[in-house]
């Protein structure tokens, strides 16, 4: 008898082991499925990730100061230009540059706004690929591949822009008015500078940088994860890179 109940409580407790160990399975399967995200959800939230940093980004450069205050885009003087900088300053003509580096800045602030359209078109032409390779790729993945697949668009619409802007904030006019200064300096060599393409390419230039910086927030700071599934695919994103 005492056998029989040896026995019965034996394969009780070895049901109740296996219904448990068959109840963890199914619920570490359900909490897999619900931490492993959709190509429809990493699609998704891709696209919602892209649209909030390059929204974000083109509306702050398009406000005043938007690139003349940040000193990662500010636009100075080009390179080869940086004597006639220094020459007109030495000579007492700060003033004359400070109106050059001034307008510059404003002309690519009112520019910026235009790229908007620019990046919301690329968005939408993502491949499903691209999306993964962008969501799993380096943190600044999603810039690069802006840079590839957007900067002719870009520059073809920033040059007239720019062109314009320069004009309407005399930038083109303190531009000149500096070069002949300073190209009427004794045995100077003399600097003819396309403005207009150095201001584009500047102006284009900062927008990848500030770009960049979002969505480097978006991959490392929950806080930048404005919705649900931008933190689920994030999450996962972060998990699968370790």
């Amino acid at each position: 008898m005492f056998k029989r109940i040896t026995q019965a409580f034996s394969l009780s407790i070895y049901l109740i082991l296996t219904s448990c160990a068959t109840v963890t399975q199914i619920t570490d399967g359900m909490s897999q499925s619900i931490l492993t995200p959709s190509s429809t959800e990493i699609n998704s939230a891709l696209k919602e990730a892209l649209e909030q940093a390059t929204g974000i980004s083109t509306e702050r450069l398009h406000l005043k100061d938007g690139y003349l205050s940040n000193l990662d885009v500010k636009i100075l003087f080009p390179p080869e230009a940086k004597q006639i900088e220094s020459t007109l300053r030495s000579l007492g003509l700060g003033s004359m540059v400070d109106q050059v580096i001034v307008s510059v800045n404003r002309a690519a602030e009112d520019a910026a706004i235009e790229a908007k359209p620019i990046f919301e078109s690329a968005i939408k032409q993502m491949s499903i690929q691209d999306v993964k390779n962008i969501l799993l790729g380096e943190n600044n993945a999603a810039t690069q591949y802006f840079a590839k697949t957007t900067s002719d668009s870009l520059n073809a619409k920033f040059s007239p822009i720019i062109e314009t802007s320069l004009k309407k904030v005399d930038a083109t006019k303190y531009w000149e008015d500096a070069t002949t200064r300073y190209n009427k300096v004794p045995f100077v060599k003399k600097v003819n500078t396309d403005l207009t393409g150095y201001v584009t390419q500047k102006a284009i230039d900062g927008l990848f940088i500030e770009i960049a910086k979002e969505e480097l927030k978006i991959r490392e700071q929950v806080s930048s994860r404005k919705s649900a599934l931008l933190q689920k695919v994030f999450g996962y994103a972060e998990k699968e890179k370790k």
